[in-house]
């Protein structure tokens, strides 16, 4: 199928009620898309999402960090995932590959054609926005939120609401860029002020610019509280696995 009838079938389907018969062909679009993520990343390992924006180039200072942070995070053992784009997602990839670590990654389908970046290990490409992040939340033991626009912060407060309804366990949320998400800060200490968040909801995120404040902030509320240790590799991927 083309892209612009695939398209057009989301969207209408997002318009209100279809015939049953479509409702039920979508639904079944949507099960075999969860059945391709299913297939790349079962063996993926433990992984840490980054997230953060797709259009900051190779020269642009966030670019270099991430590439960075990243190399680091795979450095302790994790697989690298992203939502497998240009950008941000592109540096985290690249800092994986620069240790030959795995790196692995969840393209979503657009009407402006967004390519697999280069520095993946295996991939999937899917069309529909949640079903992506459902992936990228079901795999990770922890979240690096990069500066980003409307995409990083969907995701952002995805995981953050799964952990805060018990949905999911609590794992680090590290929030890069003290200065860029200071707003973002206020508006939750605004909403803890209120009563709308509770205290021990900021406990799940991290606010900061340091790098080995990052690691150090991912090593015990991710590899420690949750008891990870080395295994043996499976195919070319070196990962953590459950002790």
């Amino acid at each position: 199928m083309s892209l612009i009838p695939l398209l057009q079938r989301e969207k209408r389907f997002l318009d209100g009620p279809l015939s049953r018969v479509e409702e039920l062909k979508f639904a079944l679009s949507i099960f075999m898309e969860f059945i391709k993520g299913f297939r790349i990343f079962h063996f993926a390992g433990p992984c840490i999402t980054f997230f953060g924006s797709a259009r900051f180039n190779s020269k642009h200072r966030w670019y270099a960090k991430t590439r960075s942070l990243a190399a680091k995070v795979a450095g302790l053992g994790f697989t690298i995932l992203t939502g497998g784009g240009p950008g941000l997602m592109k540096a985290a990839n690249r800092g994986a590959r620069d240790i030959k670590a795995p790196s692995i990654g969840c393209n979503i389908i657009l009407s402006v054609e967004q390519q697999p970046n280069a520095y993946l290990d295996r991939w999937v490409e899917i069309k529909y926005f949640f079903v992506r992040k459902i992936l990228l939340v079901k795999y990770s033991y922890g979240f690096v939120v990069m500066p980003g626009g409307f995409g990083t912060l969907d995701e952002l407060f995805e995981a953050l609401t799964l952990m805060q309804t018990d949905k999911i366990h609590d794992f680090p949320v590290v929030v890069m860029g003290r200065e860029y998400y200071r707003p973002l800060r206020m508006q939750l200490e605004l909403a803890l002020e209120n009563e709308t968040i509770s205290p021990v909801d900021l406990d799940l995120l991290l606010f900061t610019d340091s790098e080995e404040e990052a690691i150090e902030f991912i090593r015990q509320r991710a590899i420690s509280q949750f008891g990870l240790v080395p295994r043996k590799p499976r195919k070319k991927f070196k990962w953590l696995g459950e002790g």
